[in-house]
């Protein structure tokens, strides 16, 4: 029992070394220094000129004596103190600063030997001795400048009140990690009076800025609403162009019918022009075959006066061609402009009628062209049938007069007859003096008046005129063309 008494009573005395060490054990904290007294300190601490007679741990653990050693901490926090300070410049203007101070006590022994010994029993003290050095420092500072050099240059404020505090702050032991110069307040207007000027011009580099800029924005709308406008025009034509191909789809669809009917009736027309060719050159070789080539023998004068007036004939039929396809142009050339001035589907539906009438028109004027031709020359080989006709009666004439009369009354006598005895077919009763003589004379003397006819004929044919008659040189006559009596005078056989 011995052993364990002795392990025993040996733990309990480790417990009590372990409570009592960690009684008499101080640790500093990263934030704190241990300010420990009770015990002088005879040993020099390093940047202290003599000894402090109190013992200062930073970061580290010590033992101290309980009963015999204090231990106090002191805050190596940052503290902040907020400055409200009414300053008068060097102008005599009143002026409100506001700043901010952030500080600490220093790192160093000596800093934080001087805190210790004015702030450890007054650590919630430091802010007010701080705002109260700077307050002193920072109105001598504000009496030596103007407004102007504090408002342009406010770093050269904060620096002097750092460098003017300085030497203060370092005997607390107090060291300044910011000063700053928040506001300045002027209660007589003047900071604000100074900036009218600048506010003014400001004001109007804006306004000037502004009109630019609403001038530029406006060109640009309107830039924008032309390049819009444009947009949409181009668009509108586009989708009329469109619109025009679909309506002239459309028309050539609907106008198909028609187009196919004016073809027909052009091809029938064209046809029948050609019939009637063939049958003008039908025709024409007939009468080449059975009139031109005897009558061409005898007339070549006829022949050549009738090809004049078969020219003038067809330049006519020709004329009368161009005139109906230049007023068909031009009634083409009307409807097309009223239809463009209209609209594009018109012009479409009277452009296919006016085509299928210029084709109308053109078979129709080819077809009276050809027709035109056929009776020039029918006309043509008529009149020279009947030139040489005449020409050979006028010949056989020159050549044997008489004959030729002497036929004529032949053929002729029994209306010559007729024509002289229908005096008496009006009388009812005639009374003949002298018998069938008497009646012989008055036949005799109606037959009379158809020979003088006959002289008169004679002598014309014979070329005297002038109403004289001469017939193997011994007959002559007298005629007027008043309708009376012929006078005849016979001499010789």
């Amino acid at each position: 029992m011995d052993p364990i008494i002795i392990a025993g009573g040996a733990l309990v005395v480790l417990l009590l070394l372990f409570v009592l060490f960690r009684l008499m054990w101080r640790v500093a904290e990263p934030n704190e220094a241990l300010v420990i007294s009770g015990l002088r300190q005879h040993a020099e601490v390093e940047g202290v000129g003599e000894s402090l007679g109190f013992k200062i741990v930073t970061g580290k653990g010590t033992l101290v004596l309980p009963g015999i050693q204090t231990v106090r901490r002191l805050s190596l926090d940052l503290r902040e103190a907020q400055l409200a300070i009414d300053c008068v410049s060097t102008q005599g203007i009143p002026l409100a600063i506001q700043g901010v101070v952030i500080f600490k006590v220093g790192d160093d022994y000596v800093s934080i030997a001087n805190a210790a010994r004015r702030f450890l029993d007054q650590q919630n003290q430091m802010d007010a001795r701080v705002h109260n050095v700077f307050a002193g420092h920072l109105r001598a500072i504000v009496g030596n400048m103007t407004v102007e050099e504090m408002i342009r240059d406010r770093e050269k404020l904060t620096s002097l009140t750092r460098e003017s505090s300085g030497t203060e702050m370092e005997k607390l032991g107090l060291i300044v990690d910011s000063l700053q110069i928040q506001e300045i307040h002027d209660p007589t207007g003047y900071i604000k009076n100074l900036a009218l000027p600048h506010a003014a011009a400001v004001s109007r580099e804006a306004r000037i800025a502004q009109a630019h800029a609403d001038r530029e924005a406006t060109q640009a709308e309107q830039q924008a609403e032309a390049l819009k406008a444009e947009a949409r025009r181009d668009s509108q034509i586009k989708q009329a162009g469109y619109q025009a191909q679909v309506d002239r789809a459309a028309a050539e669809a609907k106008q198909s019918g028609p187009l196919a009917d004016a073809s027909a009736r052009q091809e029938v027309v064209v046809q029948e022009t050609r019939v009637a060719e063939l049958e003008a050159h039908r025709e024409e070789q007939r009468l080449q075959a059975t009139v031109r080539k005897p009558a061409d023998a005898k007339a070549y004068e006829r022949t050549t006066l009738a090809k004049a007036e078969r020219d003038a004939r067809i330049a006519g039929a020709e004329a009368e061609r161009q005139e109906v396809e230049l007023q068909a142009a031009a009634n083409s050339q009307r409807v097309r402009l009223e239809a463009q001035a209209g609209a594009e589907r018109v012009r479409l539906e009277a452009s296919a009628n006016a085509e299928a009438a210029k084709q109308v028109g053109e078979g129709e004027a080819a077809a009276t062209a050809a027709k035109g031709r056929a009776e020039a020359d029918a006309a043509r080989a008529r009149g020279l049938a009947e030139a040489d006709a005449i020409k050979a009666r006028a010949d056989a004439l020159a050549q044997n007069q008489d004959a030729v009369i002497g036929q004529q009354l032949a053929e002729n006598w029994p209306a010559i007859v007729e024509a002289a005895a229908k005096p008496f077919g009006a009388v009812d009763q005639m009374i003949v003096l002298n018998g069938a003589q008497g009646l012989s004379e008055a036949l005799a003397q109606a037959l009379s008046q158809g020979v003088a006819g006959l002289q008169l004929a004679r002598g014309i044919l014979g070329g005297k005129g002038n109403g004289s008659v001469e017939t193997n040189g011994t007959a002559k006559g007298n005629t007027s063309g008043t309708g009376g009596q012929t006078p005849a005078r016979k001499e010789g056989s």
